[in-house]
């Protein structure tokens, strides 16, 4: 596929591509029938220099759909492995999705944008390499709402229609492709893909390319790839902080979903909670529930473990003192997460201080959640409010441990006022509901309308707006309209 003068102009800087042969697949995007646009992120667009108007255009629409190639792109297919719920596979890669190239934003960041969905791939295992609608949408909402809510999260750019069907377990379904937006697409994964080949030098040669594209401070170090390591424990620590804090349950967090960079990626049977409950699992293939609500830090640190294992020949050439000193990193994993967790959730209850015990508060208050089958979201939303009808008011589930909250808060005036003003800017009226998500997804599938998917897009992109207190987008789940299982859907 050659690429076209007409195409949107875009900045590529491609750095990835330069990598040894063995990294990627080079390959183009394989077209479709009959693209039609669905979703242009206008503030995305233009943060990295692209003229969101020329998306829109007929030329914009066939370079997201994959049809034609825009000029300095150099588009392939990443190779990784992976521990699948625990399980080795040494050969994964990009089996539906093409990197394009990359852009520097205008915060100076360097970003990939990707077409997934775009066609088969070296690494597609005999798949399709094609998405349908339903993902797409799911992906596009979720991953803006992460945004929204202050969570690193991998951004959607674009969605189109292909004009085409796939075939899945439940029949035909219209296809589409989503421009995703990211800092890197590197994996935990992309490093086991060398280990386990033994490609140390392109251990190596991935070691300087993450340090130099994520956290150049570690080049400063005695020891660079052990830097490296504790800045990547570091990120992965506040990320995860970052989902429990909001309820959210990734579904899939296999080693090769599990970003070096920090950010969620990869919304396959992802959901957010409505009613708390600390052993939540949506994910219909989780069948032994490994990645449930509560065990999502350990089994982040457990990912981290193997991405240590394949750093330890850079460590020190003594195999005993380069385990010792991994361990040493991993074990700091926990401290910073609790370290995270407490900022977002004393914040989530309106502290502005710290007091050893506040995490005894904050697991009475979650333990009496799941006890009452309270909403993750709603609750923390009531603390702030102050309602006679709320479970906090006097004769409600909650009220003794309110007691106990206006001791450590200080229940004059001005501290309530101030707990108030920082729950309400910390604690979202509005996040995406499974409910509303496969609503709108059913509604874009059955009749093509995508007006739920546009408003349901709007409301979770501006999630602590006041105004949304009264929305039917605020609204848990009536019992006939629970969402108990979520798809990867691909």
């Amino acid at each position: 596929m050659s690429s076209t003068t007409d195409s949107p102009s875009i900045a590529f800087d491609n750095s990835y591509a330069a990598l040894a042969p063995e990294f990627h697949q080079r390959l183009s995007p394989t077209p479709v029938s009959q693209p039609e646009l669905m979703a242009i992120n206008d503030a995305l667009a233009l943060h990295l220099g692209i003229d969101p108007e020329s998306l829109r255009s007929s030329a914009g629409i066939s370079m997201l759909a994959g049809n034609t190639v825009p000029d300095g792109a150099t588009p392939l297919a990443m190779a990784y492995a992976g521990h699948q719920f625990g399980n080795w596979v040494p050969q994964l890669g990009d089996g539906r999705a093409i990197l394009l190239g990359e852009v520097i934003g205008r915060d100076g960041v360097r970003y990939d944008i990707q077409l997934k969905g775009a066609g088969p791939t070296p690494f597609s295992r005999g798949g399709d390499g094609r998405n349908w609608i339903g993902p797409v949408l799911r992906e596009y909402v979720l991953s803006e709402a992460m945004a929204a809510l202050g969570v690193p999260t991998t951004r959607a750019l674009a969605a189109v229609k292909t004009g085409d069907h796939v075939m899945r377990e439940q029949g035909p379904l219209p296809g589409a492709i989503l421009t995703r937006v990211a800092r890197s697409h590197i994996r935990v994964g992309t490093f086991q893909y060398f280990t386990a080949r033994q490609n140390h030098a392109a251990i190596e040669q991935l070691v300087q390319y993450v340090i130099k594209r994520h956290y150049p401070e570690a080049a400063q170090a005695d020891v660079p790839a052990l830097a490296l390591l504790d800045a990547v424990i570091d990120a992965q620590a506040s990320l995860i902080a970052h989902w429990q804090s909001i309820g959210f349950i990734h579904g899939v967090m296999n080693t090769d979903n599990s970003s070096i960079s920090g950010d969620t990626i990869d919304y396959g049977p992802c959901a957010f909670m409505d009613d708390y409950s600390a052993d939540k699992v949506f994910s219909s293939i989780d069948r032994g529930a490994r990645y449930a609500y509560q065990n999502q830090p350990r089994i982040a640190q457990w990912n981290l473990v193997n991405f240590a294992q394949c750093l330890l020949p850079l460590f020190d050439e003594d195999k005993e003192e380069a385990v010792r000193l991994a361990q040493e990193s991993i074990n700091r994993f926990d401290e910073r997460f609790i370290g995270y967790y407490l900022t977002l959730m004393r914040a989530k209850i309106g502290l502005a201080d710290e007091k050893d015990d506040d995490l005894t508060l904050i697991s009475a208050l979650l333990n009496l959640m799941q006890t009452h089958s309270l909403d993750f979201t709603l609750t923390f939303r009531q603390l702030s409010q102050r309602s006679a009808t709320d479970p906090f008011a006097p004769g409600g589930k909650l009220h003794d441990w309110h007691r106990s909250w206006l001791q450590r808060v200080g229940d004059d005036a001005a501290a309530l006022e101030a707990a108030t003003q920082l729950m309400q800017r910390s604690n979202p009226v509005i996040i995406p509901r499974n409910h509303q998500v496969e609503a709108m997804i059913d509604a874009a599938v059955r009749d093509g309308d995508l007006a739920p998917f546009e408003a349901l897009l709007k409301a979770v992109t501006t999630p602590f707006d006041k105004a949304h207190d009264e929305s039917d987008f605020a609204v848990p789940p009536s019992p006939d309209e629970r969402v108990t299982q979520t798809f990867c859907g691909t």
